[in-house]
């Protein structure tokens, strides 16, 4: 893995926005420039990461770099969404993480809406809480919007995990958190359950869906549906082998103050 950091800001960042690309050159300048735009007067930072490109993402990223929070950490070969997402994380420095895809049809204008929401569901109910996007208008294909239909409701079904679309690549949530999360390919499909695994809560959010306009996707139907139900099935392993512990703290009274040498004790 190499890095790069282009202009990193003075000003410690409110909220880190982490896009995993693979050959996207032509989607990199207009989403940085959305991006820039739904976080305009707000200390945020912009990590890409390039997956294993082989095409001219990184020269689109090195010219949109100039003038911008962004920073760009990229993989010598190609390890997936989910470990471009655990990369991104893990060099952010926001307490709070927003994810997008990055082909475009997510939308950074919604990130605000979700990462106010996650602030005052998190401050209200006295624990982290995620925000999904739920793309309630998908601008997909006849077949992908089946299939993700059909395995949401399964999902939901095995892991009551309270959110009608994971798919979403669209999420707020806070960084301590996702690091306390178990790592895995293809776990940003997961991370609703995983956070309630973890004790967290997870409410969703309607947001805007756009039809992809530049580029091709990098993640076929037939490769998510192959490996989806080995992913449920370690999911629900991993939910039947965790007991989350109540935890109280324990005071002590204060220490009696020493006697004094020569003070006969008290009567």
């Amino acid at each position: 893995m190499t890095q790069a950091a282009s202009q990193t800001p003075a000003i410690t960042p409110e909220i880190a926005v982490i896009v995993p690309v693979r050959n996207e050159e032509a989607n990199i300048g207009p989403l940085i420039d959305e991006i820039s735009q739904a976080l305009a007067g707000v200390p945020h930072e912009i990590v890409y990461v390039d997956d294993g490109s082989t095409d001219g993402t990184l020269a689109a990223l090195a010219a949109a770099a100039p003038g911008r929070p962004l920073r760009v950490l990229r993989h010598a070969s190609s390890c997936g969404q989910s470990a471009a997402v655990v990369t991104g994380v893990k060099a952010a420095r926001a307490p709070w993480i927003a994810t997008l895809d990055g082909d475009g049809q997510n939308d950074p204008a919604d990130i605000p809406a979700l990462w106010a929401r996650a602030k005052a569901e998190s401050a209200a109910r006295g624990q982290t809480v995620l925000v999904a996007g739920h793309r309630v208008t998908r601008k997909d294909t006849r077949i992908k919007r089946i299939s993700s239909r059909i395995a949401n409701r399964i999902r939901v079904a095995l892991l009551h995990d309270e959110t009608p679309d994971t798919g979403c690549g669209l999420k707020v949530f806070s960084r301590a958190l996702f690091l306390d999360l178990p790592h895995f390919d293809h776990m940003h499909r997961y991370l609703p359950a995983l956070t309630l695994r973890q004790g967290g809560a997870v409410v969703s959010e309607p947001v805007n869906h756009r039809p992809r306009l530049r580029g091709v996707s990098n993640y076929g139907t037939l490769d998510r549906l192959m490996v989806s139900f080995m992913d449920l099935m370690g999911v629900i392993w991993l939910q039947r082998r965790w007991k989350r512990p109540a935890i109280t703290p324990v005071e002590f009274p204060a220490a009696l103050p020493a006697s004094q040498p020569g003070t006969p004790p008290a009567a």
